[in-house]
């Protein structure tokens, strides 16, 4: 190999004998080279300076491509890799004989090379400052730099180089967007993906099925599911030839966000197209009416699949009934299915044994949670965080705290991390035990831990505080979660609501109500009875009555403690008649429970009179009382000696009760026993 010259081969011949010899053969033939173009260097000590010389001297010397076979022999050392002058003096070189392909993909190993040292922007500059020596940028300019910054997490660089780019008169081709539209899949900015996206197809690109499912998975994940479709929709429409995979992930998504309806719907539309679902198909449809309780229409695609002679239930099949089962706590059936799968040879994973370790935590049967987890030990499988915190769950809804802890304990010694669930499971405890220490204890465990709370956890620590009245910590923890971009469920909202018209401050109970739009929420009978509570009790009945309408004429029932409230205000302000047309805009069964329990109310209070007006009304309504409602309003008539009204109403309580059970009340009213 010592005697090969290069010198006497023509440059094909070079750099074939160049590519095919080994790097040790190479380094002799490049000494020979440096004695025959008489460089003054030691191969073995080469320098960066000296590379260039090399370079440079190549290029002269035995053209371009004996150049370029130095550079990427040089490439593969860091102190030439990350020389950015070695890439300048060649892409010069290749400008200079018109060679812009080679040149351009000098560039892009610089891009990508120096991206890996965080120069990725001095490298960029440096492409654009390659235009100004005579380099032509073109989409594939365009695509070197796009490329690049995406995969290093530089979308906004990217975006910015898009833009400079389109100004400097490079018209983008599809893979560009397609690279844009990726990127920010891949960080599940779904907003900025479907802009690109639009974009892209104004522009007439297509992209291919591997995006597609790209795309609609992510879409369905960050729960836009309705712009996933149509999305699906849009890309079919343009000539998009969507196959088995596009399918199943697009029913996937739809199964997940319980639209089960739909997902069949696009099952048979898949059919008619003449693409047979698969396993993985019809697997994600057993799951999602699993997860919806319909187990019996699981169990019968189910059955199909058994029946099949194309495809067989998987592990991942079985795992979803069995999960199903357990979540209605039928456990012998989930058992069954366990055996059954054991028998067709299939071995059950960490989720099969911890969806039945879930589902005997919820009954309580501990015992055969544990031995589930000993029979993982067994077969080697190490439980998962899910399945501690499915054991850790159920011990704490059965009170059992200490024990989850411990069970915490270990878990965390065999390696598992607590994730958000576990955090959330034991601040909510925490919370219902009205320990307010320990769940922000934990909250900043979480946060140090560098997991960021959900809008879940966020709701629960709030609530907790606004049973407390600790009104500028909630709305501190609330603010917070709205920067982090966070949106505000109705029980957020609700929970505010409460504890200010605890703490009564309507004014801002009134604002957190008016907020609840911005937010997409609506508000349900709790969040009415709150507000309308908290007015009663600030006596502004008009603004009460004005919400309580409201909420009617919405079709929101109020709940009986509102009903109550708001009569029982409005008598007590002497003004029983906006009471009784109030509760007259109910339907009968519950004005008749309403009615009643205002007049014991009254009755209570020795407010006779108005119990009278409201206990004629309920014998109107319905002809009788109810014992108890009667007794109530007898004994109160006695106690404030008001015999007259007893005399007035005698004949019709006899017609209705009897005189035998008037009788009887009567006089254990009299005697005092009642």
């Amino acid at each position: 190999m010592a005697n090969i010259s290069l010198l006497s081969l023509t440059p094909f011949a070079a750099i074939t004998k160049l590519i095919h010899l080994q790097q040790t053969h190479i380094l002799q033939i490049l000494i020979q080279l440096s004695k025959g173009l008489k460089l003054p260097i030691k191969f073995e000590s080469l320098t960066q300076e000296q590379a260039i010389t090399v370079v440079a001297s190549l290029a002269d010397e035995g053209g371009s491509m004996l150049a370029l076979s130095f550079f990427y022999w040089a490439i593969g050392y860091v102190k030439f890799r990350h020389f950015m002058r070695l890439y300048i003096v060649l892409a010069m070189y290749l400008i200079k004989n018109g060679n812009f392909e080679r040149a351009h993909e000098v560039m892009h190993f610089m891009l990508r090379n120096f991206s890996e040292i965080g120069m990725l922007k001095e490298a960029i500059d440096m492409v654009f400052e390659m235009q100004n020596q005579g380099l032509i940028l073109n989409a594939q300019s365009m695509n070197s730099i796009v490329s690049v910054a995406n995969e290093m997490g530089h979308v906004d660089m990217a975006e910015k180089v898009f833009g400079e780019m389109c100004d400097r008169g490079v018209c983008p081709d599809s893979f560009c967007f397609e690279s844009m539209v990726v990127a920010y899949c891949r960080m599940g900015r779904v907003v900025e993906a479907d802009r690109w996206l639009s974009a892209m197809l104004e522009r007439g690109f297509l992209v291919d099925n591997a995006t597609c499912t790209l795309i609609t998975s992510v879409f369905c994940e960050n729960g836009s599911v309705n712009r996933a479709l149509r999305v699906f929709e849009k890309l079919i429409e343009l000539g998009l030839a969507p196959n088995v995979i596009n399918y199943t992930c697009l029913i996937n998504g739809l199964c997940k966000k319980g639209i089960i309806k739909h997902a069949f719907e696009l099952l048979e539309e898949m059919v008619r197209k003449g693409l047979k679902p698969n396993v993985f198909t019809h697997t994600v449809l057993i799951d999602g009416l699993c997860k919806k309780g319909w187990m019996d229409k699981a169990f019968r695609l189910f059955l199909k699949l058994v029946k099949s002679d194309n495809y067989k239930p998987n592990v991942h099949t079985y795992t979803a009934m069995i999960a199903g089962y357990c979540k209605q706590e039928k456990l012998n059936r989930a058992e069954m299915l366990l055996s059954r799968m054991q028998e067709q040879e299939l071995v059950p994973n960490a989720n099969t044994y911890t969806a039945l370790i879930d589902g005997y935590c919820k009954v309580g049967n501990f015992d055969a949670a544990y031995e589930f987890l000993c029979v993982m030990d067994e077969k080697v499988l190490a439980p998962t965080v899910f399945t501690y915190n499915a054991v850790i769950d159920g011990l704490c809804k059965k009170g059992r705290v200490q024990e989850a802890y411990k069970m915490l304990k270990k878990g965390m010694q065999g390696g598992i991390s607590p994730d958000l669930v576990t955090y959330t499971i034991l601040i909510s405890q925490s919370c219902k035990l009205a320990d307010n220490k320990q769940a922000f204890s934990l909250y900043g465990k979480m946060v140090k831990a560098g997991i960021s709370p959900d809008m879940y956890t966020y709701t629960t620590l709030i609530a907790a505080l606004c049973r407390q009245k600790k009104m500028k910590e909630s709305e501190k923890l609330f603010d917070e979660a709205v920067i982090l971009g966070l949106i505000p469920t109705k029980e957020t909202c609700t929970s505010m609501i409460c504890g200010y018209c605890r703490d009564k401050s309507v004014a801002m109970a009134k604002k957190y109500f008016q907020r609840m739009g911005e937010y997409g929420c609506v508000p349900d009978s709790l969040t009415y009875g709150a507000l309308i509570s908290g007015l009663c009790k600030e006596s502004k009945l008009d603004e009460a009555r004005e919400l309580y309408n409201t909420m009617i004429d919405k079709g929101i029932p109020p709940c009986e403690v509102t009903r109550l409230t708001v009569a029982y205000e409005y008598c007590k302000n002497n003004e029983p008649t906006i009471a009784m047309h109030l509760l007259d805009r109910l339907e009968k069964k519950l004005w008749i429970r309403t009615v009643s329990t205002l007049v014991r109310k009254l009755c209570s209070e020795k407010n006779v009179d108005v119990a009278a007006l409201f206990f004629h009304k309920l014998l109107d309504k319905q002809q009788s009382a109810d014992r108890v409602t009667l007794a109530a309003f007898m004994s109160a008539c006695y106690e404030s000696n008001n015999y007259d009204l007893v005399s007035s109403m005698n004949e019709r309580i006899t017609k209705d009760f009897g005189k035998t059970h008037m009788l009887v009340i009567s006089l254990v009213l009299l005697s005092g026993k009642l």
